[in-house]
């Protein structure tokens, strides 16, 4: 039998979110080993799924899943969890002794200590298998890639899509490129070119604009004689390390030719780096033009407390606009009925467990937002009924991460002057429709959605509501990166504040 050993870390690092990422964060979302993380992948649209569905499709294959490690993005990751994970990882390899390795990872993790772990964890591991072990990686689109990363590696690759609707695929890739290296093909090279600069996401959907162009490119690339792979990486600007920022990894039949390919596909990304710069509508504005758009269920998006970029689910603005609208006699949300407006949402454990207590039908007085500091808006006073109470768990339906169970928490549904906002006890995505099916929301009854998310939020919903607006609120994923105290990432200015 030949022994393939996974491992997996999926992990995003924002370094202004005011919490840090411990054990409890890992173990709400993925911290699995052996078969029960191959369970959990069975059947779904990630990487795990994939594994699971080669290797069912070659009977010579053992597989052996070490420790599966991922949380929803947030603040660093606490370093004793980080070391606690590569420990198991290095142990599971010298128990293992693979024939080849497949790792699972993010690309812009951040720990309390550490600026490039995975960097780190691939060396160790490399350092562990030795040279003549083939070992492969893949990646998300959001990476933020040191140039060394393709050192300890025989081949790497990324989504191609955004939203990632490609886990399963991307990750079929890399285990494509493992069993052709234990067949004994040749090993290629890989370069990592950076760009020296931060791209905002807004603008990075592959569907159309900027990226769509560009990842065009990279497939044309690709069918150049000894070109194996070209990834594109949009960075995570929240990361603030020296390695943030864009970045193209190629893999070829030898380095200079590696190298040539990431150098030109990297200028043909600073080309169009202006098109990636957001032009967003303030929460109002934004509002008022969703409306506008289409007479049916319409959606405005913050996405500077998106939970996928690392947001605590805490910002109060968008919600105080939205409540002081729905206040304005005659206005807008002042005229629609009751429930025809939701917030989704804010993570507040403490009122959860109060409107719990309380049950459904009963009155609180309760503030909302701000629960971590005053630092991006003060917390809202509301006079709230209690609609509804989750234990707050569901599975994906929609087609990221597709069959996925998630985990919010104990959850409420809380009536605020005719809006239903929804409060979670932790911070997780609100991008499925499964999100809104578990609190009792039905998109299609809805005039407007206001929602704490940002391009994952369109795979599933586009196809639901007439109109999807990003609207411009204070945020530790603020677009406007000038709001925020950057100290290292290429090219972002340092305000004092």
């Amino acid at each position: 039998m030949t022994r393939i050993a996974v491992a997996r870390l999926w992990f995003e690092g924002n370094a202004f979110s005011p919490t840090l990422t411990g054990e409890a964060e890992f173990a709400r979302r993925e911290w699995r080993v052996g078969e029960a993380a191959l369970a959990a992948g069975r059947g779904t649209a990630t990487e795990l799924g994939a594994v699971v569905d080669v290797a069912a499709a070659r009977p010579g294959w053992s597989v052996q899943a070490l420790r599966c490690a991922s949380a929803d993005p947030g603040g660093p990751i606490e370093e004793a969890v980080f070391g606690r994970w590569l420990d198991e990882v290095l142990a599971g390899l010298r128990r293992v002794a693979p024939d080849g390795v497949y790792l699972s990872l993010h690309g812009a993790a951040i720990t309390t200590a550490r600026d490039t772990p995975e960097l780190d964890a691939l060396r160790a591991v490399r350092a562990a298998v030795g040279d003549a072990v083939p070992v492969v990686a893949s990646f998300d689109l959001h990476g933020n890639l040191d140039p060394g990363i393709a050192a300890p590696l025989d081949f790497g690759t990324v989504y191609r899509t955004y939203p990632h609707v490609d886990m399963h695929e991307t990750a079929t890739r890399a285990l494509a490129a493992l069993e052709r290296r234990l067949g004994g093909a040749p090993r290629g090279a890989g370069a990592v070119v950076p760009l020296g600069r931060v791209l905002p996401s807004f603008n990075m959907r592959t569907e159309a604009g900027p990226m769509h162009a560009l990842e065009a490119l990279a497939r044309a690339a690709e069918r150049e004689p000894g070109v194996h792979d070209v990834s594109l990486f949009g960075g995570f600007p929240y990361a603030d390390t020296a390695a943030t920022g864009a970045s193209v990894m190629a893999w070829a039949d030898d380095g200079a030719t590696a190298r040539r390919v990431a150098h030109r596909l990297a200028d043909a990304m600073v080309a169009r780096a202006a098109e990636f710069e957001p032009r967003l509508l303030s929460a109002r504005e934004g509002i008022l033009h969703a409306l506008a758009a289409a007479a049916g269920p319409v959606a405005v998006t913050d996405p500077a407390d998106n939970p996928l970029s690392g947001g605590g689910a805490d910002t109060p603005a968008l919600f105080a606009t939205l409540l002081a609208m729905r206040r304005e006699a005659g206005g807008p949300l002042a005229v629609l009925p009751a429930g025809r407006i939701a917030f989704a949402y804010f993570a507040d454990a403490g009122l959860v467990a109060r409107a719990r207590a309380a049950g459904p039908g009963a009155m609180l007085e309760a503030t909302l937002g701000a629960r971590h500091g005053a630092a991006f808006g003060a917390s809202v006073p509301v006079h709230a009924r209690v609609v509804r109470a989750t234990e707050g768990r569901f599975a994906n339906t929609g087609p990221m991460e597709r069959g996925s169970v998630v985990d919010v928490g104990p959850s409420v549904v809380l009536d605020v002057e005719g809006i239903l906002v929804v409060v979670t006890s932790a911070v997780g995505a609100a991008n499925d429709p499964g999100f809104l099916a578990l609190h009792g929301i039905d998109p299609a009854g809805l005039r407007l959605l206001a929602v704490k998310a940002k391009n994952h939020f369109r795979a599933a919903f586009a196809p639901l509501l007439g109109a999807i607006v990003d609207v411009d609120c204070p945020g530790p994923a603020a677009a406007d990166l000038s709001t925020l105290p950057f100290r290292r990432a290429p090219g972002v200015g340092r305000p004092a504040r």
